[in-house]
């Protein structure tokens, strides 16, 4: 398979900064439902997908894929998952046509038929949820199944996916972005910033002071 993860330019000092400095992260509990493709132009068979992104060789077995109608809260279709997250951390759920699909990168192949918005799709551990996002507008009555408010409802041939799909901000209009172009095992990962000059200063001064701090205790020792 042809896979891809693209990931930002960072340095892995950062995380050393924060944890040194105290500065929150921006890590977020995996699997998650990095993108999904539920409206083709003409006919969705075959052509759907779910992409999960998770840690590499977890197990999926046990877990499944939801659909919420947004019209009155109907669950389905459910979709049970079993296999193992790939080496890269993205796990591609496609839709069935007979015996095959025309998705690329698919790991599970299902029969399936997500709705156009407003709906959700959940993943879930037994009646754990662990991911939903819902799409569309949403009116009084209707049944939102997602994450903080709902985010577009994609235009015919188009993908929601997630900006970073190792990051969850509970809010799927803040999390997920239209794709003109759906990318099936292809995924945005958090780009690790450089560290500003001040935030190396402070790490500088602190260590530093730590330095003195020693230097101190051992002349007291001699």
């Amino acid at each position: 398979m042809n896979r891809k993860v693209r990931r930002g330019v960072g340095v892995r000092m950062v995380a050393c900064l924060a944890l040194w400095l105290g500065l929150p992260s921006t890590a977020s509990a995996l699997p998650l439902i990095s993108e999904v493709f539920y409206d083709a132009v003409g006919s969705d068979n075959g052509q759907s997908f779910v992409e999960i992104y998770g840690t590499a060789g977890s197990s999926l077995d046990g877990l499944t894929l939801e659909g919420v109608n947004g019209a009155n809260g109907a669950v389905g279709p459910v979709i049970a998952l079993t296999g193992v997250i790939p080496t890269d951390g993205v796990f591609v759920v496609a839709d069935l046509n007979g015996a095959t699909t025309s998705v690329a990168n698919a790991d599970l192949l299902a029969n399936f038929d997500f709705q156009n918005g407003p709906d959700s799709i959940v993943l879930l551990d037994g009646a754990t949820v662990l991911d939903a996002v819902g799409y569309g507008v949403f009116g009084a009555g209707e049944v939102f199944a997602g994450e903080g408010s709902a985010a577009a409802d994609a235009p015919a041939g188009s993908s929601l996916a997630r900006l970073f799909a190792d990051l969850d901000s509970d809010d799927n209009a803040a999390d997920f972005i239209v794709l003109a172009t759906p990318t099936p095992g292809e995924v945005e990962l958090q780009p690790v910033p450089e560290p500003s000059s001040g935030l190396l200063g402070a790490l500088g001064l602190a260590m530093l002071g730590s330095r003195r701090r020693f230097n101190r205790r051992r002349r007291r020792t001699h």
